[in-house]
C-alpha cells in the first residue's frame, strides 16, 4: 500500500536523535475517555472491544485528538491484550472496569496449551494500523505498539489487573520454569505482532512493560528486560527505506536505567520519578528520552500546567541544534493520561510545549 509522504517529521526526527525545530509531543492513551467524541463513539461501538475490533471505529478515535491538539505522533487505538485474547484467553471489559480474561493461565496444563497466535486473528488491528496510516494522508507518524512479554503474562496469570500480583510472582518464585515458558512464547508472539503492524504501515512501534517495576532487582532483569530484548531482537529494522525506530517504555524502571540503556533500541520512556537530567546522562549518548510529566498535573489550573511543561523541558536541558546525533527529548506524560482529564488542559499542555521548546532553542 502506497501512503503519502510524511509532512510533520519532528518525532521520528527526535527517536533517530536528529535535531528538532521544537521538542514533539504526543501522550499515552491520548485517545480515550477524557474526550467526549470518543465517549460518543465508544457508545455507538456498544463495547471496548467492538471499537477496538472495528476499523473504522479504531480509525476514528486515533484520529480524534489530532482533530483538537497540535501533536506530533498518532498511536494506534488498540490494547495491549489483543495477543493473549488470540491466544484463546476471552478478553471482556465490563464498563468502568479493566480488562478480565475468562481462561487466566494458572498451571502447568494451561502453560503447555500456550502457542504464539496466528497472526490472521489480529487482522482487524492490521487492517486498523493501514486505515489510520491512510487517513492521517502523512500529517505526523503512527506509532504501533504492544505489552511486553512480562507484562502481558501478568494479565495472563491475574486474569485482570491486580493489585499485589501474588498469582504471578507465585509462579515466577514457585515455577520460574512454567514463567520463562510462558515469557518465551509471549516475546515470539509480541515480535511477530509488531512486525505485521510495521508491515502495515506503523512507522514507529513501543513495547509498554507496563508492570515491570513491581519486580524486584535482578528478576526485573531475568523476567523483564531479557524477554523485551528478545524482542527487540526480532523485529525489523526498517520497512520500505524507511527505518523502522522502537520505543520501550517500563513504568517505575527508573532504578535500572543503565542497564535498559544497553537495550537494542533507539528510545527509552521514562516515567515520572525519573530526573530527565540525570536520564540524559545516563544514557542520552546513545539513546533518545521520552516522557514524563505527571499526569496528575493535568488536573492542575492552566497557569500550573504550562509551569509543570517547562520545568520538564528545563529539566532535560539544551537541545540538540546541531548537525548528526545528539540528545533529544520527546516530551509524554510518565504514563497514561487520566479518563478524568479536562480535554482543554491537555490543549494547553501540547502549547507550551510547543511554545516553550521553541525557545530554547532560539537562546
Amino acid at each position: 500500500m502506497t501512503f503519502a509522504p510524511l509532512e510533520n517529521d519532528c518525532f521520528l526526527r527526535a527517536c533517530r536523535r536528529l535535531a528538532t525545530p521544537h521538542t514533539p509531543v504526543w501522550l499515552m492513551r491520548q485517545a480515550g475517555r477524557y474526550l467526549a467524541e470518543y465517549r460518543e463513539t465508544r457508545a455507538r461501538a456498544g463495547s471496548f472491544m467492538g471499537l477496538a475490533t472495528n476499523v473504522d471505529f479504531a480509525t476514528e478515535v486515533t484520529l480524534q485528538p489530532l482533530e483538537r491538539y497540535e501533536l506530533d505522533a498518532a498511536i494506534l487505538f488498540s490494547d495491549i491484550l489483543t495477543v493473549p485474547d488470540a491466544m484463546g484467553l476471552g478478553l471482556s471489559f465490563a464498563l468502568g472496569e479493566g480488562p478480565r480474561f475468562a481462561h487466566p493461565v494458572r498451571d502447568e496444563a494451561a502453560v503447555a496449551a500456550l502457542r504464539v497466535p496466528e497472526l490472521e486473528k489480529l487482522r482487524y488491528v492490521f487492517d486498523a494500523v493501514s486505515s489510520i496510516r491512510k487517513a492521517l494522508n502523512g500529517r505526523v507518524p503512527l506509532i504501533g505498539f504492544s505489552g511486553s512479554p512480562w507484562t502481558l503474562a501478568c494479565y495472563m496469570v491475574e486474569g485482570a489487573g491486580s493489585d499485589d500480583y501474588r498469582l504471578v510472582k507465585s509462579m515466577l518464585y514457585g515455577r520460574p520454569d512454567l514463567m520463562h515458558r510462558m515469557l518465551e512464547i509471549n516475546a515470539q508472539a509480541v515480535a511477530a505482532y509488531l512486525n505485521a503492524q510495521i508491515e502495515a504501515g506503523a512507522q514507529a512501534v513501543m513495547i509498554f512493560d507496563s508492570w515491570g517495576g513491581v519486580l524486584a532487582d535482578g528478576a526485573f532483569q531475568e523476567f523483564s528486560l531479557a524477554y523485551t530484548a528478545r524482542v527487540l531482537a526480532q523485529l525489523k529494522r526498517e520497512h520500505e527505506g524507511a527505518d523502522i525506530p522502537r520505543i520501550v517504555f517500563t513504568k517505575g524502571g527508573g532504578l535500572w536505567l543503565q542497564e535498559m540503556a544497553q537495550l537494542d533500541c533507539e528510545v527509552l520512556g521514562l516515567d515520572w520519578t525519573v530526573n530527565l537530567g540525570r536520564a540524559r546522562e545516563i544514557a542520552g549518548a546513545s539513546k533518545a528520552l521520552q516522557g514524563n510529566l505527571d499526569p496528575a498535573v493535568l488536573f492542575a489550573p492552566p497557569a500550573q500546567v504550562e509551569r509543570e511543561a517547562r520545568r520538564v523541558l528545563d529539566s532535560f536541558g539544551a537541545p540538540h541544534r546541531g548537525a548528526g546525533n545528539g540528545p533529544t527529548h520527546i516530551f509524554n506524560l510518565g504514563h497514561g493520561i487520566s479518563q478524568f482529564t479536562p480535554a482543554e488542559h491537555v490543549k494547553v499542555l501540547v502549547d507550551a510545549v510547543h511554545e516553550h521548546s521553541k525557545r530554547m532553542r532560539a537562546a
